[in-house]
């Protein structure tokens, strides 16, 4: 977390009480208060672009500085307690859950090498691509990215055209693979907790992430045998796939076991213990869930030999970025998701109405498409929430009458993080190890090029066969 911020926590948790004033009423709430939210967003679009050697070095300022022009001036408007409670809330239940579960998965994945001299042939990255999304829903999106994109980055190391595979890798390895159960995304993991029963999610989002990965896996297919082809004309190479493949560090898998158990066993597990800290709930079965991922870490590097991360090429500066940047974030984002949250009596209400027609009843289309693109560019598993409590919030309603609601408000959720670096979280991070391994990843609205181009049209077949025929 950038010092400043640090900084500012700290000086209002010391202020003397009558500093404090009234909680804040997000009726009220004008849509500039989401300003440095959009300033944060713009800054990661556009500052690598426009000053790379600033934006490198410096990152962490410039957001720690677009977060500060949030928590002042909100303390000055609504108060020391309200703004120390919304921080402290995005920190403590959000933020630090969030951050210490990618930093175990991205430190035990970091420990498994998978060697083996293989070539990313079109076919052979089909084959990759089909094993982490297939791994995505069993370990997460993010654990599925983490341990994967090593191993692809490797079997395209000789291949001068990569750039697709990596984005094919973060649309169905970091995001669509996602979709088959709670285990595999943070969205369909609030789903669970608030009462969808996990093999509905199964059941029901297995044809849409089948179909979705059917379609981009033809797509890739495609595109990476043009590539292929033209590379072999110019190079007139003849490759040999290897036929043995090892594994090392293997004892970060049962690590891995241990990290999917724990986050299934906190949705599982309710205790009674609670410890409140700046007005913020904290269940002991989170607090014990976040210990056990430090604890996991540490285990991970401790057992690891050095050599098995050396051949990875791993270091920390990938998830060191994710931190700085999300902090800011998940605090500038409070704001926008209030205004949200507030639904018709919000300043967002035009965006609200759109869900639903004359009668009530709710309009399928639009909750698929606004919770997904709204999750393209806010945290996705926050947008999940909104939409289902707009739905109905009841999940029994939502499995049952409302159950196609459901599948729209998932599918959305799920497969619209894809749009953006900032859409979910593995997204960032696959593209940072991209770049430190060479591969010139294009920058945000490069990136967004890709994703529009070919994710739109997808999900507008998504739309068809799931919500108007």
């Amino acid at each position: 977390m950038p010092s400043k911020i640090i900084a500012v926590l700290c000086l209002l948790c010391f202020l003397p009480n009558n500093a404090y004033a009234a909680s804040f009423d997000a009726t009220t709430l004008s849509l500039g208060w989401g300003t440095p939210f959009i300033g944060i967003l713009l800054s990661i679009a556009l500052l690598p672009l426009l000053l790379p050697t600033i934006w490198h070095n410096h990152y962490g300022k410039i957001t720690a500085v677009w977060t500060l022009l949030f928590i002042i001036p909100f303390a000055t408007a609504f108060g020391i307690s309200s703004t120390t409670t919304l921080v402290a809330h995005a920190i403590f239940e959000e933020y630090i859950p969030f951050i210490l579960l990618l930093l175990a998965l991205f430190t035990v994945s970091g420990g498994i090498f998978i060697q083996g001299n293989f070539e990313g042939t079109p076919k052979f990255n089909v084959l990759l691509l089909i094993t982490g999304t297939l791994l995505a829903s069993v370990m997460g999106t993010t654990g599925a990215a983490m341990l994967m994109i090593r191993p692809i980055i490797r079997a395209n190391s000789n291949r001068p055209n990569k750039v697709h595979v990596i984005i094919f890798f973060i649309f169905l390895v970091a995001n669509v693979g996602g979709g088959l159960t709670p285990l595999g995304d943070p969205p369909l993991f609030i789903g669970f907790l608030k009462g969808v029963n996990f093999f509905w999610t199964l059941s029901h989002m297995l044809l849409p992430v089948l179909l979705t990965t059917f379609l981009l896996l033809i797509i890739f297919y495609y595109i990476d045998s043009y590539y292929y082809k033209r590379q072999a004309k110019i190079t007139h190479q003849h490759v040999t796939l290897a036929h043995t493949i090892k594994i090392y560090g293997k004892q970060n898998i049962s690590l891995l076991v241990a990290i999917i158990s724990t986050v299934l066993l906190s949705g599982i597990w309710q205790s009674d213990i609670n410890l409140m800290l700046l007005d913020t709930n904290l269940a002991l079965q989170n607090i014990i869930r976040d210990l056990l991922f430090i604890i996991i870490t540490i285990i991970s590097v401790a057992i690891t030999p050095k050599h098995v991360r050396l051949a990875n090429q791993f270091n920390w500066q990938p998830i060191i970025e994710v931190a700085k940047l999300f902090i800011a974030i998940f605090i500038t984002i409070v704001p926008v998701l209030a205004i949200l949250r507030a639904g018709n009596d919000g300043h967002l209400s035009s965006i609200v109405s759109l869900v639903t027609n004359d009668k009530g009843e709710p309009i399928n289309t639009m909750y698929f498409w606004l919770s997904g693109v709204l999750s393209g560019f806010l945290d996705n598993a926050p947008t999940y929430l909104v939409f289902f409590n707009l739905a109905s919030g009841d999940a029994n309603i939502l499995m049952g009458e409302l159950h196609t609601t459901l599948l729209a408000i998932s599918m959305g959720s799920v497969f619209m993080g894809a749009l953006t670096y900032i859409g979910n979280a593995p997204n960032f991070m696959v593209r940072s190890i991209a770049i430190q391994n060479d591969i010139n990843m294009p920058s945000f609205f490069g990136y967004m090029k890709w994703s529009i181009s070919i994710l739109i049209p997808v999900f507008l077949i998504n739309t068809l066969i799931f919500f108007i025929l």
